[in-house]
């Protein structure tokens, strides 16, 4: 993990133009992570562009610095590296992955346990609680300031990707990381406030149709949610209003693992696992080509809703017995 680090902080140092970049369906901590990054690298004097395919959803866009981040994917040519941050496999960047690809110098930082290590330099700890605690050991280690604007980031980041500081991968030094950005202004009740009390209207009637769709299947300890194109136009709500839903049956006393079947198209499903204890859920991703975390992953499935619930409920049956 020090070499590793030490190779980061060399490019870091050695050359002035990076580009940041992270994964398709953004989320707190592949936001937080960029824009921590960001600051950081501006504030050393560098000339630094983060580039998304997909817009910052609503409830981030109070990140300082979220609105430096652009859409359009500029020439390469004036760029010396790009770290590619929370990104399991290079290709859920989207639709520029392979132009990015192309680029001599790739620096991967991901806590993802699927993550494939592709690019120059990988920087993986799966055991991490997030991208966004392993750029605050970057920035320990590299003596640079953490600023307000950088403690936020990353304390945005973190928060999300622990569940509230509340899922397995939520460690001491998570925990000591998460004070010391305390210590250097990020306020918890104010960023809480902003992630999880701040709901739109279209959200909680996207959930209402969601809750009517909720079944359980208590054999297996599975209870699922199922959202269509429909709710999506019937709201006026998009995939990005649907983040939070699939912890809801898991709340429930008797479920161990909880789904959300997001219809992206016709034939199309996007499932996202949530789980309770050591039920690993990234292996049931995986077999469908998706990834994540043990009680957290995802992964998009093609077939009709009937059959993709089946095969996912016959994959956690066949894993629930060869664990």
């Amino acid at each position: 993990m020090n070499r590793m680090l030490s190779s980061i902080i060399e490019i870091i140092n050695r050359y002035n133009s990076f580009l940041i970049t992270s994964h398709v369906r953004l989320d707190g901590d592949a936001l937080g992570s960029e824009l921590a990054l960001y600051q950081m690298l501006a504030n050393m004097g560098k000339d630094v562009v983060v580039y998304n395919q997909d817009e910052t959803p609503e409830i981030y866009c109070f990140l300082p610095g979220s609105d430096k981040i652009g859409h359009t994917l500029p020439s390469l040519e004036n760029f010396d590296a790009v770290f590619v941050l929370d990104c399991s496999e290079l290709n859920r960047i989207g639709d520029e992955s392979f132009r990015i690809s192309t680029m001599e110098r790739i620096i991967n930082i991901d806590h993802h346990i699927s993550n494939d290590s592709f690019g120059s330099i990988a920087f993986i700890d799966h055991l991490a609680s997030s991208s966004a605690e392993l750029l605050y050991r970057l920035i320990v280690k590299m003596n640079t300031a953490i600023t307000k604007e950088i403690a936020i980031n990353l304390y945005a980041a973190i928060l999300t990707d622990t569940g509230g500081f509340c899922y397995r991968n939520t460690s001491k030094d998570t925990l000591i990381a998460a004070g010391t950005l305390v210590e250097k202004g990020a306020d918890p009740q104010w960023i809480s406030e902003n992630i999880y009390e701040n709901h739109s209207l279209v959200k909680i009637r996207l959930l209402t149709l969601a809750l009517e769709t909720l079944v359980f299947d208590w054999d297996r300890g599975v209870g699922y949610m199922l959202i269509t194109r429909k709710d999506l136009e019937q709201t006026g709500a998009c995939v990005e209003h649907t983040e939070g839903f699939v912890d809801i049956p898991r709340s429930i006393r008797g479920v161990e693992i909880s789904l959300l079947f997001i219809e992206l198209w016709e034939h199309q499903f996007k499932v996202s696992f949530r789980s309770k204890g050591m039920i690993n859920v990234e292996r049931v991703a995986s077999s469908f080509g998706g990834g994540g975390h043990i009680n957290a992953a995802a992964c998009n499935i093609n077939g009709d809703f009937e059959s993709v619930v089946w095969r996912v409920l016959k994959v956690i049956e066949e894993l629930s017995l060869n664990p």
